[in-house]
């Protein structure tokens, strides 16, 4: 979708940056950026926002080959930021009877190619209405089928849905997921009946046939567990200035070192890594680090790289 990000309170008025944004965009972007083939599908309007989409994805080395244009007048969705107070940004959505709200099996299907590696998919698609969340469920069932690692992250979006109507609609995805990151607050929502603690939730979702779970933890790092094993990752210290879509560069992180056969504890540094690089910067995706940046944050601060 199409971001248009204001410097100051809307209802202020002032100028607004456009740009792209969407989890499974920044996703791809990051995970390009540290050298890796991706795929992006999905539906965007036939407008001039869909075209920046398209454009962008494109000039960022992200495959758009199985990329949709709606031809029925449905436009590319939006979205608005706007800074409140420090790092708390607001956004607000239009996304109801978009392109992408309309996405479709016959759309995605076709990009599963022999090959492909790893499905990853968010929360957000199946909120965007009935086609998207059809197509989320033919996706992941499809990857399993055809012996893909499928990887969802909750996402969880309370402006598009309840929590009960993503916990119905999200539970079905979980039984053909292996990968499964959440922040520390939406992991209840992968459960049908929510245990009392977070190590009781994991264990769950490990006996229901999930093989790996991550849990966000913001500031205070990540943890993974899968059956056998448990990794505590701090975050990498460094001054944010901007939250939004810190979480898309963990997963970008996270995948580029599973794709590199890394081990867990590895996995979590790229992950947390990647993620200070998103929030030391403004916009979801612009400042996620190439491959050879990755240790630019092991140099102490105010170094010059000559």
């Amino acid at each position: 979708m199409a971001a248009l990000r204001a410097n100051s309170a809307l209802r202020l008025g002032g100028s607004l940056g456009l740009s792209i944004a969407g989890a499974e965009s920044n996703v791809a972007i990051g995970l390009a950026r540290l050298g890796h083939r991706v795929r992006w599908v999905g539906r965007v309007g036939a407008d001039e926002l869909g075209t920046l989409v398209l454009r962008t994805l494109r000039a960022e080395s992200v495959d758009t080959g199985h990329a949709v244009t709606d031809d029925a007048g449905r436009p590319t969705g939006l979205l608005l930021t706007e800074p409140r107070m420090g790092t708390l940004t607001r956004v607000s959505y239009y996304r109801t009877d978009s392109a992408g709200s309309a996405v479709s099996p016959d759309d995605v299907l076709p990009a599963l190619i022999p090959g492909t590696r790893v499905l990853h998919l968010t929360g957000i698609t199946p909120a965007l209405g009935p086609s998207a969340a059809e197509t989320a469920l033919a996706a992941v069932t499809a990857a399993r089928d055809a012996g893909i690692m499928v990887c969802l992250d909750i996402n969880h979006r309370s402006r598009l849905w309840t929590a009960e109507r993503a916990r119905t609609a999200l539970r079905p995805l979980l039984a053909r997921t292996d990968l499964l990151v959440a922040s520390e607050d939406e992991l209840p929502l992968a459960l049908e009946r929510p245990a009392g603690s977070e190590s009781d939730n994991v264990r769950s979702l490990l006996a229901e046939g999930v093989t790996e779970v991550v849990v966000k933890r913001g500031a205070r790092g990540a943890t993974g567990f899968t059956a056998h094993e448990t990794a505590d990752c701090e975050a990498r210290q460094v001054d944010a200035v901007d939250l939004v879509g810190a979480g898309d560069a963990f997963v970008a992180g996270y995948l580029s070192g599973f794709l590199q056969g890394a081990d867990m504890p590895t996995r979590l540094h790229r992950a947390v890594t990647t993620a200070a690089f998103a929030v030391t910067t403004r916009g979801d995706w612009e400042g996620l680090p190439t491959r050879d940046e990755l240790g630019l944050l092991d140099h102490p601060d105010g170094t010059t790289i000559r």
